[in-house]
């Protein structure tokens, strides 16, 4: 029989032992023996729970306990989980985690302990919660070179541009929806809404193709506070919809440009139509072509049965899975990796008359509101449009709103 313990009881914690009871029969099958939890890490214990004779509080328990083969670390952030799961990994325990702010920045290091180790370090569910992604990249995409990556990797904020593509609600109206649903933090909803849980995913995406680490602080980033209802219906008359995109390409000079920012994604392509709070990433490879994976991007049982399903893993084949799995310690990259090409663009200004902006931007006109006026405009690069928006400043002008298109 393998013992395992749990770090964490909240959502993901608890999810992981109800799925390993729900379907304890198809998970000791596939492991090739039972699997059972001996122990679930907690801050306090709960006399009442039924499950209070597994909680302790000490890590010090688990570590001393020789019977423990893995790990779930389902705690969240760095402050705990980064110093846990090094000793769990240095005593040569398989850890399986959905924490991708662990993975996003110390993957690389935590990759090779677990190789010096002989042991597992698998994430999952950090990535596509429920929705395999990682697994699929190292294994049945090995024969083809990945050169790029488009996803709708974070479902609150799809959630909530869909409510406003819909039914017209403003960002607010659209948040405290998500909010009262369970699907937006009430206090600081800003690692949705500004981008930075798609950043930390697609930094850990970047890592697997490029194969050296990428940072999240290297990947400009920017959410969906600006947009608004008038922007939506400006993108809808121009043939797409706007959705926050985590993309990242390798450039022809072998070098990797990346972001996370909402664009004008056009109807043709498959991404226009992932809504509510659905997530899918488009994978470009080389002999492939296009493979797109879509699911739930969180939930409480689809992110704990991607963790289980590591379990199974790491307990079958522990550090084999790291023939394939594994990227390379880097430093991080000096400044961001931004894209030089050229492309098309929404832009929305305020205090410019209409006429201006065109005439600045070199488009064509997009849509006035009480927000300001708006131009598409093709062909733009960085140059192109940091002087494009100094000339708006020089009338009093302010660039509110700037979506890149995304490009075929």
């Amino acid at each position: 029989m393998a013992k395992i313990a749990i770090l964490g009881f909240g959502t993901v914690g608890s999810g992981v032992l109800e799925v390993l009871r729900r379907n304890a029969a198809g998970v000791s099958r596939r492991a090739g023996e039972p699997v059972e939890v001996k122990y679930i890490l907690v801050r306090r214990t709960y006399a009442d729970r039924p499950d209070a004779g597994l909680f302790v509080q000490n890590m010090d328990v688990i570590l001393a306990d020789p019977e423990i083969r893995a790990v779930a670390e389902c705690i969240g952030g760095t402050r705990y989980a980064y110093p846990y799961v090094r000793a769990c990994l240095e005593s040569g325990r398989s850890v399986c985690t959905s924490n991708k702010e662990l993975v996003a920045t110390y993957g690389a290091e935590l990759l090779a302990l677990a190789k010096s180790h002989n042991c597992a370090f698998l994430f999952e569910a950090s990535v596509g919660g429920g929705t395999p992604i990682i697994t699929p990249m190292h294994q049945c995409l090995a024969a083809n070179v990945i050169t790029g990556v488009q996803g709708i990797v974070n479902g609150t904020t799809n959630f909530m541009l869909t409510k406003m593509a819909r039914e017209g609600m403003s960002f607010h109206a659209a948040l405290r929806i998500a909010q009262e649903l369970g699907y937006a933090e009430t206090q600081d909803p800003g690692d949705d809404v500004d981008g930075r849980d798609a950043c930390r995913k697609l930094a850990i995406l970047s890592s697997m193709v490029c194969g050296h680490h990428i940072y999240p602080q290297n990947i400009p980033t920017r959410g969906i506070r600006a947009v608004t209802p008038a922007d939506i219906a400006a993108a809808a008359k121009l043939g797409g919809v706007i959705k926050l995109i985590a993309w990242m390409r390798r450039t022809p000079e072998g070098g990797v440009a990346a972001g996370v920012e909402p664009m004008l994604v056009p109807r043709e392509n498959q991404l226009a139509g992932v809504d509510d709070v659905f997530n899918a990433v488009l994978i470009k490879g080389d002999m492939l072509g296009d493979v797109v994976f879509y699911g739930k991007g969180a939930g409480k049982l689809p992110t704990a049965s991607a963790v289980v399903a590591d379990l199974i893993d790491a307990l079958k084949n522990g550090v084999k899975v790291h023939d394939s799995l594994f990227w390379q310690p880097a430093a991080p990259a000096e400044g961001m990796l931004t894209d030089s090409a050229p492309a098309a663009y929404y832009v929305r200004a305020k205090g410019v008359a209409s006429a201006a902006l065109c005439e600045i931007y070199g488009g064509e006109p997009a849509g006035e509101s009480e927000e300001g006026c708006a131009c598409f405009a093709a062909g733009l690069t960085p140059g192109a449009l940091a002087e494009a928006e100094r000339r708006v400043q020089t009338l009093s002008g302010e660039v509110a709103l700037l979506l890149k298109q995304l490009p075929e």
